[in-house]
């Protein structure tokens, strides 16, 4: 545990100051973690990240963090757009087969191309809440961080119904609600300090669907590792695990930020 709390606060020392500045320091903070993530991923499934399979959901991952502005420049010189750009990675992917006479399978090629969009996706919303104000991207590490820490405490002390014991034996239909309330709790109170321009509705009901959200991604990568047995997808942060094991559920929260248009 006190090595766990020491990682967490050096990792917060080191990572809030980029997310307070912004800007490009931010954007490739957010690429340098994007690359980790897809590298835990492909060492998940025994695939080198140096390797044709690797590199090209690599740089599909990087073509997918592309922020809109740099975006619609590589479209004007290049004509090609982001999904223009996944289909040609998709094709490659299916050539590299060929070439290797099926040594590199179908199967891997969807494990590639749903890792890069997963990954890519995710932290590409991480730029995007990020550049869309301060304040929005606070909101979503709040609700995340107030979410994990509810469910985790309230776990504890009333936790007595497995929330679902097949992928994450210690996480408790309790707790999973208490993440919520403290979620809900946490968000009230910096629209108190720091309000946004939103009605008290949609921002309790924004929370609630967050949180909801968050707790599913945590689960998702839980499946993810349970599948490939193994405990944490690396070993970057001593206590904590890799990068995904730390923004599985920021990887759900924020594209729904978006889609629930919560973020302008």
């Amino acid at each position: 545990m006190k090595q766990r709390i020491i990682t967490g606060v050096v990792a917060a020392a080191f990572f809030i100051p980029f997310v307070l500045y912004g800007n490009l320091p931010f954007t490739l903070l957010v690429y340098a973690m994007a690359t980790v993530g897809m590298f835990e991923l492909l060492r998940m499934k025994k695939m080198a990240i140096f390797s044709v399979p690797g590199l090209i959901g690599l740089l599909t991952v990087y073509m997918l963090l592309m922020p809109d502005h740099f975006a619609a420049k590589v479209q004007s010189i290049t004509s090609y757009s982001k999904l223009e750009f996944l289909v040609i990675a998709a094709l490659l992917l299916l050539i590299h087969s060929v070439i290797v006479k099926n040594h590199f399978t179908f199967d891997e090629i969807g494990f590639v191309l749903l890792s890069a969009l997963y990954i890519g996706i995710g932290f590409y919303y991480l730029i995007e809440t990020r550049d869309a104000g301060l304040q929005f991207i606070i909101f979503a590490l709040l609700i995340v961080w107030s979410t994990d820490s509810g469910a985790y405490f309230t776990g504890r002390k009333f936790g007595k119904n497995k929330l679902w014991p097949e992928i994450s034996p210690n996480k408790t239909v309790e707790g999973f609600f208490g993440g919520i309330l403290i979620a809900v709790v946490s968000a009230c109170v910096m629209q108190f300090i720091y309000p946004f321009e939103k009605p008290w509705f949609i921002l309790i009901l924004v929370t609630i669907v967050s949180s909801i959200f968050g707790q599913l991604g945590d689960l998702v990568e839980s499946a993810i590792k349970r599948h490939y047995d193994v405990k944490d997808s690396g070993k970057l942060l001593p206590g904590h695990g890799g990068i995904l094991d730390r923004f599985d559920s920021l990887l759900f929260v924020l594209p729904l930020f978006n889609l629930l248009h919560f973020v302008s």
